[in-house]
């Protein structure tokens, strides 16, 4: 007698579940990009200058890069519902918070806790997608996954930004932290962890990764699950892969739609607001083509993984290169609608990683290896914000020189990936191959099955 198959079945139950998670996902992201297209008013609102502005999207980046293993963490232990739940009453009274705020250091205190709840959606939708789908449409889950993100990004732009002009601050953004009750409801209600008979092996308690005895006391604690989950997660080539290539592909257009890429359009560009706008917005569009297409690509060909990795950083910096070495003061047009549309791929290619990271590691480590990946991209993004800040100020504005730090990350990035990619891969070719016969013709004894 058989057990379960190890892949899970997917079909309408799994849409229906895993839509409960995106929609989560959708909102936390709506309210992340919601200060994009209010600066100019969070300036006003709380009377502080350009650099204390910017520290409300650093300090956002700090907590949500510093929660990513923590989270993952949590995911393994707690499980998908429990951890969504959390974070979505977090970025809802985050969100309330940042409207209601009547001072500066309110306000960031409102920003980091709407950091902290962000940052425990995208982790659990991954793990909800590798729970309830088979393995094979797990790149297809977590790039469409990231289109959903994208979507929030757009909603910002089209609709919060009219509310907020039209009715005032109050209103547009304690009026949007409506929508996180809105999905609160069916996600404590119709959200499953995983479907029936197809949960991950929980894991030992007073064990090591190995399964040798841990001993007693504080090393099945806690303590010792951290420890664990971490050091076997960490151990594993195609975890380490997954961050370079993370790391590597997301931040440059990151850091330009978060931060940077309205002031170098406007000021270095001299195109206006509104043109500046619709080049942001088409970095979006373009991000969410890109997403189906890299899904589609990547789910089909394994091989692609790593080709299309590099190809996208390539990419990346000959149009960064071409647009900051072009004679003149000012870019044309067509170029500038080039670098966008290149950079609308940084985020397809990030998901990349987390197709290393997860036949990299077992069921009950999927939390804290997404984790460990998703770092990545927002260590390289908090350092460019930083780096792009300190040589404007350093040079007089110079953007050129400024922006010449993208390629000093890509390089690291890219040095990474090529001495891991041997080892990850040929760990993952092992994991993949067919279980030995025995000798004699006689057929390999069967695992034992739970």
């Amino acid at each position: 007698m058989s057990g379960l198959p190890q892949d899970p079945p997917g079909g309408r139950k799994a849409v229906a579940v895993w839509s409960i998670g995106v929609a989560v996902y959708f909102v936390a992201v709506i309210f992340r990009t919601s200060l994009g297209v209010a600066g100019l008013d969070a300036a006003d609102r709380f009377h502080v200058n350009a650099s204390a502005l910017a520290a409300f999207s650093l300090l956002q980046l700090l907590v949500y890069a510093g929660m990513q293993i923590p989270v993952g963490l949590m995911v393994d232990r707690l499980g998908t519902k429990k951890v969504l739940t959390l974070g979505a009453v977090l970025f809802t009274a985050g969100q309330v918070g940042f409207a209601l705020s009547p001072s500066y250091g309110m306000a960031l205190a409102a920003r980091a806790l709407l950091g902290c709840g962000d940052a425990m959606t995208f982790i659990s939708v991954l793990r909800l997608g590798t729970r309830w789908f088979p393995a094979r449409r797990g790149p297809l889950m977590a790039q469409l996954a990231g289109l959903v993100g994208m979507a929030g990004n757009l909603v910002s732009t089209l609709v919060l930004a009219p509310v907020l002009h039209g009715l005032g601050w109050v209103p547009a953004f304690a009026g949007s932290a409506v929508a996180g009750l809105v999905v609160l409801v069916p996600l404590v209600l119709f959200l499953r962890d995983h479907p029936e008979g197809y949960g991950p092996a929980a894991p030992a308690r007073g064990t090591g990764g190995s399964g040798a005895s841990g001993g007693s006391g504080g090393s099945g604690g806690s303590g010792g699950f951290v420890r664990r989950q971490i050091a076997d997660s960490w151990r594993e080539p195609g975890t380490k892969l997954g961050l370079w290539v993370h790391f590597t592909t997301q931040f440059p257009a990151m850091v330009f739609l978060l931060l940077w890429g309205m002031p170098f359009l406007v000021e270095a560009q001299g195109l206006s607001r509104t043109t500046a706008g619709g080049l942001l917005t088409l970095v979006v569009a373009s991000n969410m083509g890109f997403g189906l297409l890299y899904g589609q690509l990547v789910g089909r060909r394994q091989s692609s993984r790593i080709p299309l990795a590099l190809a996208t950083v390539g990419t990346t910096a000959t149009l960064w290169g071409a647009v900051l070495v072009y004679p003149g003061d000012r870019a044309p047009m067509w170029l500038l609608v080039a670098l966008c549309v290149v950079l609308g791929t940084c985020g397809p290619a990030s998901m990349i990683g987390f197709d290393f990271a997860r036949p990299a590691n077992p069921p009950e480590r999927q939390g804290t290896a997404s984790g460990i990946t998703n770092m990545g991209g927002f260590l390289a993004s908090m350092t460019t914000l930083l780096a792009v800040g300190v040589l404007l100020d350093a040079t007089g504005d110079d953007y050129r020189i400024a922006f010449a730090s993208v390629f000093v990350l890509q390089a690291l990035g890219v040095s990474r990936i090529l001495g891991l990619r041997g080892r990850a891969l040929a760990r993952e070719r092992d994991r993949r191959a067919p279980a030995p016969v025995a000798s004699h013709g006689d057929p390999a004894p069967a695992p034992a099955t739970a």
